[in-house]
């Protein structure tokens, strides 16, 4: 049994070494679990919060997607994909948006702070705050929501957007009646490594003490490195490790049989600028093949967006089934499939052509059957049965489970029909994801046609 995790990734920024040691490098770890089922998005929605500058935005997209593949994030394992590649996600935010309670959007840390800085300084409340940030915990619920994800991996400073994404699901799942959507949990690494900068603060953009993963290349990281503040104890002079952020470095990269070497080479006395040439020959064996690979990729945008778009696909097949099933649930549904509530109403669906099973006995000597609709089109096939019976204990049950209560999964360009966590039939293969999606809405509207006419009788 697999778990969902799903990571989102902001793209504002050029990912630095504490990023690498500290989210980067872990997380692709965890994806490689066999249990694992590992979601990883570009939030480039989110970035719209923090950052105006287009350039940037672009810019961002395309080195942190190059860094995440680099350090070896497989495509083909997980789904990688860019938030805005998905129209479900907003779509999703909208509906959440119309069941969330302002009150808790009050509360959000982010929207808070803004609000308390304003204050401080005399001006408007709401003074440069944007409905964006306001709106934020939505956003990210519907991104964990739109996938079922059961664990997201946050720092403790995000744990309050999830409590929020759980409030969000469960004041949904209750308005309409059923629990569409998983309850996501809070998944805190305690042994996160962090690194120190150049001046020995957390290493962070915000400080601007940062070591680059990539950008500038070899030269570039040699130079940073050279930079580390250090004290004034000169060669010859021990040194002590536990308090030099050079050994901190380094041992975040190292073995622990290399730790022990460097660390008894500076309570020796070696020099600060021959210890900052062992941390940067290193750190550069791990970083110089993640480097090429970079590079490649950073040179061939289009390979880069080919990978995320196949991504998308894998993802949208999951979201397009999640978003038809609430459109049905909150009443978006359609309209052929609406019953008019009049005197003559009995009396007319009698009249009314109505979708019918067809069963068949297939040339290896099992059983199935076929729905079509009202217009002869075939809507499923269902698998092999050996028992006639069992084939028909499911025609059965689809007579009474409704379009809103089917669990349909879509495929690249398929539908397939669970019944108690099986899957028991498929559409046929549709031209294209329109024509899947319009196929979806046309079945649900079948299998009510069906569970409305048992009803009578």
């Amino acid at each position: 049994m697999q778990t969902r995790v799903l990571t989102g990734i902001t793209t504002t920024g050029t990912p630095h070494l504490g990023n690498y040691v500290g989210a980067i490098r872990p997380a692709i770890a965890a994806s490689r679990r066999a249990d694992v089922d590992a979601f990883f998005f570009m939030a480039d929605y989110h970035a719209l919060i923090k950052s105006d500058d287009p350039a940037r935005i672009e810019r961002s997209r395309l080195e942190i997607a190059a860094t995440w593949l680099a350090a070896g994030l497989d495509p083909n394992k997980v789904t990688f994909y860019l938030q805005s590649d998905i129209p479900e996600i907003p779509e999703l935010a909208w509906m959440l948006t119309c069941v969330t309670a302002k009150g808790l959007l009050n509360r959000a840390h982010a929207y808070k702070a803004a609000v308390d800085k304003n204050s401080e300084e005399g001006q408007d409340p709401d003074a440069g705050i944007t409905a964006g940030l306001y709106m934020y915990p939505v956003l990210m619920a519907a991104d964990i929501l739109a996938f079922n994800a059961q664990q997201v991996p946050v720092g403790r400073d995000q744990i309050q957007h999830i409590e929020m994404a759980r409030d969000i699901a469960q004041r949904f799942n209750h308005i309409y009646g059923r629990e569409f959507f998983v309850l996501p949990e809070v998944l805190i690494e305690e042994q996160v490594a962090t690194l120190p900068g150049l001046d020995g603060r957390k290493m962070s953009k915000s400080y601007d003490n940062t070591i680059p993963l990539f950008s500038g290349g070899v030269r570039q990281l040699r130079e940073t490195i050279m930079r580390i503040v250090t004290d004034s104890r000169v060669p010859g002079e021990p040194k002590d490790p536990d308090s030099s952020s050079l050994f901190t470095i380094f041992r975040a990269f190292a073995s622990e049989a290399e730790s022990t070497a460097f660390r008894l080479a500076l309570e020796e006395g070696i020099g600060w600028g021959e210890a900052k040439q062992v941390l940067y020959e290193r750190i550069e064996a791990d970083v110089a093949p993640m480097r090429e690979r970079y590079e490649s990729l950073i040179a061939r945008p289009a390979t880069i967006e080919e990978i995320l778009r196949d991504g998308a696909r894998k993802a949208r097949a999951i979201a397009a089934s999640k978003l038809s099933e609430l459109r049905e649930a909150i009443g978006l549904r359609a309209m052929s499939s609406v019953t008019v509530n009049t005197g003559k109403a009995r009396q007319a669906s009698k009249a009314v052509k109505s979708p019918r099973f067809a069963s068949f006995r297939d040339t290896d000597g099992s059983f199935r059957f076929r729905l079509f609709s009202s217009d002869g089109d075939e809507l499923l096939l269902s698998k092999s049965f050996q028992d006639p019976k069992a084939a028909g204990a499911v025609q059965k049950k689809l007579k009474t489970l409704g379009g809103t209560a089917a669990t349909l999964h879509a495929l690249p360009l398929s539908l397939v029909l669970e019944l108690d966590g099986e899957p028991v039939a498929n559409t046929p293969d549709y031209v294209d994801e329109p024509t899947r999606d319009h196929a979806l809405q046309y079945l649900r509207g079948a299998l009510d046609v069906l569970a409305a006419q048992e009803s009578e009788y």
